[in-house]
């Protein structure tokens, strides 16, 4: 199928635009944005580079109540465990104190990592495009612009094969209730349907963070898996605790979806 000349989610000349803003952020969760700034400021002090927020707040389609506040911290030096022991507390703090938000989750990197050749088409493509800056430089500038094409797939999606036997460790270590599976459901519904998405973003020619969108294009071009995506960008959102959803994953659509991947996009530079 020939590219499609979308222009969602890209400026006039084929770049993939920002996608969030503060200004986007809902009336009901900028008091927890708000505390969130001040705290990470207090706990963090001179170590803390910069902050940022992503997911659904900045992105202005949040749901009260439902929704986790997603941050990302840039470190003056690689993160210590006595930085993620500092994290998960603050968020303990906010999640129980702000009844708006269904819990928070923050990643730690150095400065000098986001920056570097590796991470370029990785995790410096997710600060320039998908984080929204809160606090201290924004490490965007010192940044390329980004076009929907197969290096950005591979770099970004491109490991699939090896994320799946962690999985499946994950899934035989949880406990036997529909309770414990639900978030395994949810964070592998998601991460299956943006690696759909990448596989045909350079096809498809755009940019959308909305799992139903994601979904939607990826269908178009790989009709005969379109219902399985569908129905995991469903449980992104409202997952469920059945066993055979995971079993699926990691037994069939994963391993499928990452052979697909490897064959169109290649593999993921390998990581120290």
């Amino acid at each position: 199928m020939d590219v499609q000349e979308h222009r969602g989610g890209i400026d006039a000349e084929g770049y993939i635009e920002r996608e969030g803003s503060l200004a986007r952020v809902p009336q009901a969760f900028r008091q927890v944005v708000a505390a969130a700034r001040e705290r990470l400021l207090g706990v963090f002090g001179a170590r803390l580079d910069g902050a940022y927020l992503y997911g659904s707040i900045p992105r202005g389609t949040a749901r009260v109540g439902r929704s986790d506040l997603d941050l990302l911290l840039s470190l003056r030096a690689e993160p210590t465990e006595t930085d993620r022991a500092d994290a998960r507390a603050l968020e303990a703090a906010l999640d129980g104190e702000f009844a708006e938000i269904d819990g928070v989750g923050t990643l730690l990197f150095g400065r000098e990592r986001l920056l570097s050749d590796l991470e370029r088409h990785d995790l410096g493509w997710f600060v320039a495009c998908l984080c929204t800056p809160l606090l201290g430089e924004d490490l965007g500038a010192h940044l390329p612009r980004y076009r929907p094409d197969t290096l950005l797939a591979r770099e970004t999606n491109g490991d699939l094969a090896l994320l799946l036997p962690g999985w499946r460790e994950r899934i035989a270590a949880a406990e036997d209730t529909d309770e414990a599976r639900r978030p395994l459901v949810r964070s592998m519904s998601r991460h299956l349907v943006r690696t759909g998405f990448t596989l045909v973003m350079p096809r498809w020619n755009g940019w959308t963070s909305d799992l139903g969108e994601m979904a939607g294009a990826f269908g178009a071009y790989y009709p005969e898996r379109a219902a399985e995506l569908r129905n995991a960008a469903v449980r992104g959102h409202e997952p469920t605790g059945d066993p055979a959803v995971l079993r699926s994953y990691v037994d069939d659509l994963g391993p499928w979806l990452a052979a697909e991947y490897a064959r169109v996009h290649g593999i993921k530079a390998p990581r120290p």
